[in-house]
Order: structure tokens, then sequence, then C-alpha cells
């Protein structure tokens, strides 16, 4: 098993594991451009919202969370008497998960996993399917994951956009952002992805997977006009003969770096602010 502790520093220690111990931000997605992308810690260690309840209204039977981060989607399945599995490679995101009522595992999805092909729904929310800087590698691997008909949902960038980056966990405010200081640090550089709906469904479609419903839900009342939405996917498995097989042992060992990419997601739950999707939000 491949475990957090055993990796740089990128999700599975400072400063994310102190953002999530404190349920406190500022923290970032940092590109060695200057590039800089908050992150909503705040929002993943609260409760789950009318977007994210959209989403789990459409689960079915048992349902694994990928990249679980401080566990409120599975919390939320719990209370609701489902059964429910979050992975994530932050032992943080797994203690707070466990607080919060969930059950979870220090895991990377690329990891060996309980029951595969047998969960009835697997969630890729908050822009993990950046996970690994690879969506298609990581669709493969989610297919084998689920049942033959299983269910993905997917939630996606607002912007059209299809992009791969090297990013690291960056601790420290960034001007412009009220001033405020968190502890200084940062983790690892480690390969990221950030996809729109239009290049998810490419892949999808390359990947042995079919869209079955799309659908988006209005953000809080501050979010700017162009982050007013959160956007979500579901895919079905298609026939089992159609979807192609994963990388295997290739795509574990070069997830070894780059899946400790887990919870702190990059998507439309963690916009740019006051830019443009290719263009920096601050240089620090």
């Amino acid at each position: 098993m491949t475990r957090a502790a055993n990796h740089p520093l990128t999700w599975g220690a400072d400063p994310y594991a102190d953002a999530l111990r404190s349920g406190r931000g500022p923290l970032f997605l940092r590109r060695p451009d200057g590039w800089l992308l908050p992150l909503e810690v705040e929002r993943w260690c609260a409760g789950a919202d009318a977007a994210d309840r959209s989403a789990l209204r459409r689960c079915e039977g048992a349902v694994l969370d990928i990249g679980c981060g401080p566990g409120r989607l599975v919390a939320a399945l719990a209370d609701r008497g489902r059964r429910a599995l979050g992975i994530d490679v932050s032992e943080a995101a797994v203690a707070r998960t466990a607080a919060a009522g969930g059950t979870a595992l220090c895991r990377s999805v690329f990891d060996s996993l309980p029951e595969e092909g047998s969960w009835d729904t697997a969630l890729l929310l908050d822009g993990n399917i950046g996970i690994g800087g690879d969506p298609r590698a990581l669709l493969l691997r989610t297919a084998e994951l689920v049942t033959p008909s299983g269910l993905l949902i997917v939630e996606t960038i607002a912007a059209d956009v299809d992009e791969r980056v090297q990013v690291r966990v960056e601790g420290r405010a960034a001007a412009g952002y009220g001033g405020s200081r968190a502890r200084n640090g940062s983790g690892a550089l480690f390969p990221w992805a950030r996809v729109g709906t239009p290049a998810l469904l490419r892949h999808a479609a390359a990947t042995g997977w079919v869209s079955v419903e799309q659908w988006s839900v209005p953000g809080p009342r501050d979010y700017r006009p162009e982050d007013a939405e959160r956007r979500f996917v579901a895919l079905r498995r298609r026939a089992r003969a159609a979807v192609p097989r994963s990388r295997g042992a290739a795509v574990r060992a070069s997830s070894n770096t780059a899946d400790t990419a887990n919870r702190a997601a990059v998507s439309s739950s963690q916009r740019e602010r006051k830019t443009s999707p290719g263009s920096p939000v601050a240089d620090v």
C-alpha cells in the first residue's frame, strides 16, 4: 500500500494537513511560474451544501468517494444510511472523516482497494478528476473499481479547460486575499489536471464511459458571475468488453507522486479569482 507518509510534502503532509486540522485556509495550488489557485478549505470542512446534495441524491448503492478530504460527503451519505467509503492520501483527511462519522482509508486510488469492481457509485468531486495529472488514466482506474454498470459522478470546471500542470500545495497567503498569513511552507511539485465538461466527455468516450446526465447548481451568492455555478457530469460504464484496460502497474507506479494529489482538488469549486482560466491569480 502506498501511504501518504511515504511521499514528499504534497497532499499528505503540511501545509494541507495543517489546514484540514484547523478547518481554515488560506491554502493554494501554485505553479512554478507563480500562478496560484485558492483552495476552499472552509467549504470542504463544512457540511454538504446544495451542490453536494445534488450529487449525493444521484448516488446508487455502495459509494466510493475518491479523494474524500475531510469527509463531508462520506459523512452525509452515512447520515442517510448509505454504505460509503472515502479514500485519501492524507492521514489528516482520514482522521477528520472519521471524526465526522464517516469511514475512510489512507490510500491512493491507484493502490489496492477494498471490494474492487463492486462499488455501485464512485465520486470525483471538488476537481478530483485532476488526480495524477492524467484524466484518462484515472477514468480507466475508476472503471476497475465500480460494477460493470457502475456510476461515476464527476465535477468539472465551468470553463472549457483541458490542461496538465505541475503544482505544489502552498500554505502562504497571496497578496490580495485579506492580508492574512498562513503557516509558511509548500510541498513538492506534482502533476495535476484541470478539466471542463467538453474535455471530460472526450476522455470519457475514450475510456469506456457514457454520459448519462449533466447538471449545474448555483454557487454561493458571493461568487463572481463566471464562478456562479458548480457543474457535474454523471457517467455510466459501457459493456465490460468495451472498456480499455488500464495501464496497470505502470499507472500505479507513476501514481506514487502523482496521486498524492488527492482531495484538495482543483475544480469549479476551487476556481481562480479575478482571472481568466489560464492566467495567474497572483504572483508572490
